[in-house]
């Protein structure tokens, strides 16, 4: 009997109006019609918009025949029927069922070699539904004998049979393949907005498109879902595998294919974030995964290849979350078995981090916390600072409190966020499960044998300096510093290094510059033969700062430009510390005025940040920004920066130099909001020491703009900053500006010279002049000019205040207010306010 055809499938689909074009694939499959071409294949998982493509092709040209084959195509006898009545021009006759496929189809090629001037196109859609060892031996033999004039193109979920590597050899082969076919950016864009009638941001597109990896059917899913939605942000976090319109569309288009054996295998390695032979065959249970992935890899089942050996692969996210989903509602009593097995092969292999974390989603806290204890030495000289505190976190205190280890990775979690109490308790818990051990050797016995655990007693000391030197004790950090040093034995390079870090940490904080270079350096030669070297490229921000204390700005540059280089020597362009690197020599820019040079810096130091900092400078980009802010003149925004810093700022290893606080009131004192400063200056202590020293120089410029006398604790300043030069540049400035504010010019110019004669670098220091230039008042013409504090009395004379609210608006006594008034009178040469006020107008005052 002969074989209906159905005409149905001889058409393409229609075109949809408002189709996203891509010209550029479109372009690709011209190439089929190039002479000698013979496939053009276009493969792919479900949904990612083959068929449509091909269709949008196949539009513009003429001869192109169309066939969409299904499951009833895999009898030989109807698929070349329907392939005789798609095929355009042919004219000879289909086969009878007697004649021998290979004569037929040498009839074809025959009848289309004859038709020299015509050229024709064969498209074969869903060719994946084949499974026919004859159907497939048909076309290949189509593919090894196809005249130029016809060519073949292959719409398909699955790679077929076919010589693909020879037709690839050949020249003879365009393929078009996943990530050809994901919609990014603007298409992406093109799709939801336009085709699918939605307003997205180009925020919400992206993340959309991150979501679903570009798949076609999932953005088109969640377009339909977002309909109506009124919360965009809220939704798009929400969409996962576990959206139903996902759930259904992949569960009838995949998982419903797929053979029992592999549709178990599926569910199983759900749990995995990669997959690899071995390890699935130690999940699923079963030997011969490597064989599955190749299958599944091959049929394109929502798999991606993670190396070009085709070794590691992971499923597409959305696909994932379905399994996940899947294997949750139908096997939920399998996950701990499953994660347990992936723990123990991923320890096996020595990959710690995906060994605790499977042990952690186990729910094997135990393990896990054993798993960390052993990952915690290599964790910690590599400074993987995140997953290190992201462990801790996910164990139970009933895990942590009894091993002195795990006590003190906690303690430092807390420090690295500020929380210095729980540190305490954590640093007196591993003292306790110390003293536990020292007395029961079999709870000593349950810890793993680790050099963290050889330092620990050492290294609780070296956790209390630090705990003092963010309290800022000094006394106590270099008590403790030295307790550790003397626990430590002579190998223990880290203890060394840390604790001796910590004693140049504790001479910083005390002013002796010299001293806690030569300390400091010594103490990175230790972290260098411990093997941090994270720690010691970090090391060089501390030096950079010690330099500037020192007043070296070149030495500081130079500090900074060689570790730069060595961070990246290595072909490693994004460790922690470059974006620190980038905002000290932003700094250094800074106060050379080259404003657009640091601005650059900041810049790079922004991006750069998102790889990762260090956790205690987090605050300064936003300082340094602030501070070129100012110097351009946008006090609003750089208070706005500061207060961003504040938001962020952390007390932990580095003494608090700068305080943010006072770094506000300097920028009100540059946009001449005295009021706002007064209130600053009102908590201020009176003591001279170098972890004061800023609040003090801030206190000291705005007493100089009240027209205070300011010499006397200047003169204190200088002789604690004996050996900080760059602190004595700064006050030999100051004290220059006091003199010159009450008229002495000679006094300040001798005194500016012998403060530039002494410093190591003046000309690195133009912005601490540039800067002063806006706090001085302005030359009044008058013998006897008036301060800037008797100027701000003389504005509020200007107006229908009395006497008692002036007083109350510049938060000065009315006896204070008095002395102001009889002042300005005196060098006004007035006798009462309306005078004052005639005469300060004559003289441009007002």
């Amino acid at each position: 009997m002969p074989t209906t055809v159905l005409a149905t499938k001889l058409f393409p689909p229609a075109r949809r109006s408002g189709l996203v074009g891509r010209p550029r694939l479109v372009a690709r499959l011209d190439s089929t019609l190039e002479p000698g071409h013979r496939l053009a294949l276009v493969s792919a998982p479900a949904g990612f918009g083959k068929t449509t493509l091909v269709a949008e092709w196949a539009a513009g040209h003429e001869r192109v025949g169309w066939l969409s084959l299904d499951d009833g195509d895999n009898a030989l006898p109807r698929f070349l029927a329907h392939l005789w009545a798609a095929l355009p021009g042919i004219r000879v006759a289909p086969p009878a069922a007697d004649v021998p496929t290979t004569a037929a189809l040498t009839a074809l090629v025959n009848d289309y070699a004859a038709q020299a001037d015509l050229q024709s196109v064969l498209v074969l859609d869903d060719y994946h539904v084949i499974e026919a060892l004859d159907v497939h031996e048909a076309v290949a033999f189509l593919l090894d004998h196809l005249p130029d004039q016809l060519h073949l193109v292959v719409a398909t979920r699955a790679d077929p049979p076919f010589p693909l590597a020879r037709l690839r050899g050949r020249g003879q082969l365009t393929e078009i393949r996943v990530d050809d076919l994901r919609f990014a950016g603007a298409e992406a864009g093109a799709f939801l907005n336009d085709v699918m009638g939605l307003r997205l941001t180009e925020n919400d597109v992206r993340a959309l498109e991150g979501r679903t990896e570009g798949w076609v059917a999932g953005l088109q899913l969640a377009a339909l879902s977002l309909r109506g939605v009124s919360d965009i942000s809220g939704f798009l976090q929400a969409f996962t595998g576990s959206h139903r319109f996902v759930i259904d569309y992949l569960a009838d288009e995949v998982l419903a294919r797929q053979r029992p054996e592999t549709r178990d295998f599926l569910l199983r390695t759900a749990v995995l974030e990669r997959l690899t032979g071995p390890l699935c065959d130690a999940v699923s249970g079963t030997a011969g995964s490597a064989r599955i992935l190749d299958e599944l890899d091959r049929g394109n089942v929502f798999l991606v290849a993670l190396d070009a050996d085709r070794t590691w692969y992971r499923y597409h996210h959305l696909f994932r979350d379905v399994l996940r989903a899947r294997l949750l509602a139908e096997r939920p009593e399998e996950l701990p078995r499953l994660h347990r097995a992936a723990s123990e092969w991923y320890a096996g292999q020595r990959q710690a981090p995906e060994a605790i974390r499977h042990a952690l989603a186990a729910g094997d806290h135990e393990r896990a916390g054993r798993l960390i204890e052993e990952a915690v030495p290599e964790a910690r000289r590599t400074r993987q600072d995140a997953l290190l505190v992201q462990w801790i976190g996910a164990l139970p205190e009933s895990v942590v409190r009894p091993n002195p280890v795990l006590c003190i990775v906690a303690g430092w979690a807390s420090m690295t966020a500020g929380e210095l109490g729980p540190m305490e308790r954590w640093l007196d818990d591993a003292e306790v499960a110390l003293e536990a051990g020292a007395r029961e050797p079999a709870v000593a016995g349950t810890w793993a044998d680790t050099e963290d655990l050889r330092m620990a007693p050492a290294m609780v000391e070296v956790y209390r300096a630090a705990l003092a030197q963010a309290r800022g004790d000094v006394p106590t950090t270099v008590q403790r510093a030295e307790r550790a040093l003397d626990l430590a034995g002579p190998d223990d390079h880290f203890v060394h290094g840390a604790a001796g870090g910590f004693q140049a940490l504790a001479a910083w904080s005390m002013g002796d510059v010299p001293e806690a270079l030569s300390m400091y350096s010594a103490a990175v030669r230790s972290l260098h033969a411990a093997g941090n070297l994270t720690d010691e490229q970090d090391s060089a921000v501390v030096l950079g700062d010690l330099w500037m204390a020192a007043g070296r700005p070149s030495r500081a540059r130079k500090t900074f430009d060689q570790a730069l280089a060595a961070a990246t020597r290595d072909g490693e362009p994004y460790p922690r510390v470059t974006a620190d690197l980038h905002v000290g020599l932003a700094e250094l820019d800074r106060e050379l005025d080259e404003l657009d040079r640091a601005e650059a810096h900041l810049e790079t130091a922004r991006v750069l940040a998102e790889h990762g900092s260090i956790t205690e400078n987090r605050h300064r980009w936003y300082v340094a920004k602030a501070q070129v802010r100012v110097a351009r003149g946008d006090f609003a925004d750089a208070l706005g920066l500061l207060d961003e810093a504040e938001r962020l700022y952390r007390r932990g290893s580095y003494p608090e130099l700068r305080p943010i606080a006072a770094m506000k009131a300097r920028v009100h004192l540059a946009a001449r909001d005295l009021v706002a400063a007064e209130a600053w200056a009102r908590g201020i202590s009176d003591e001279v020491s170098y972890l004061n020293e800023y609040n003090q120089l801030t206190l000291v410029r705005l007493r100089i703009r009240s027209g205070d006398d300011v010499q006397e604790l200047l003169d204190r300043l200088r002789a604690d900053a004996g050996r900080r030069p760059g602190s004595l540049l700064e006050i030999g400035v100051l004290q220059a500006l006091a003199h010159h504010v009450h008229g002495d010019r000679t006094t300040a110019l001798a005194v500016l010279r012998e403060a530039l004669e002494a410093a190591p670098e003046p000309e690195q220091y133009k912005r601490l002049f540039l800067d002063e230039g806006l706090a001085p008042p302005e030359p009044t013409g008058l013998p006897d000019p008036l301060t800037e504090r008797e100027l701000d009395v003389l504005r509020l004379l200007d107006t229908e205040l009395t006497g008692p609210e002036i007083a109350r608006r510049l938060y000065i006594s009315l006896n204070t207010l008095r002395t102001h008034t009889k002042r300005i009178f005196t060098k006004l040469d007035a006798t009462n306010r309306a005078g004052a006020l005639r005469r300060a107008r004559d003289r441009g005052l007002l």
